[in-house]
């Protein structure tokens, strides 16, 4: 698993692959994070393909893919000449945040299921959880 930090624009992108999903999904995901955290805002300038590949050190054609994802996921636009750009759409960044709480959910919810816990100590249990974290994060 190699983890590489790069910076775009202000954000700073820290990607761990994985060997279980394809490098540009994580690409994507990545992208996704940093947009659905703030960390790129919308009109933001994302490196070329070739300058993410180099960079990420990834497959000239893995970057191409992600691009090409995003694209038509409208996460990003792409102007003749011009580097490509976050999306201003309000409502496909939206639908980011939304895609991936729901992903996080989903995934905690089988994790837990099997212990059949009650909704009501489980949503306790991750307030407290979330307080704690929130904490140690503002030491």
């Amino acid at each position: 698993m190699a983890h590489v930090k790069i910076r775009i624009g202000v954000a700073l992108m820290n990607v761990n692959f994985n060997n279980r999903d394809p490098v540009y999904l994580q690409v994507i995901r990545n992208f996704k994070e940093k947009i659905a955290n703030g960390e790129l805002v919308p009109g933001d300038e994302i490196p070329s393909r070739r300058e993410l590949a180099n960079m990420l050190k990834i497959n000239p054609n893995t970057a191409q893919r992600a691009y090409k994802e995003m694209e038509e996921q409208g996460l990003i636009h792409t102007e003749k000449n011009h580097p490509s750009k976050i999306t201003t759409d309000t409502k496909i960044l939206g639908m980011v945040r939304e895609e991936l709480l729901g992903e996080a959910v989903d995934t905690f919810v089988a994790s837990v299921r099997s212990i059949n816990v009650p909704v009501d100590e489980l949503l306790n249990l991750v307030k407290t959880k979330y307080a704690e974290n929130n904490d140690d994060k503002g030491a």
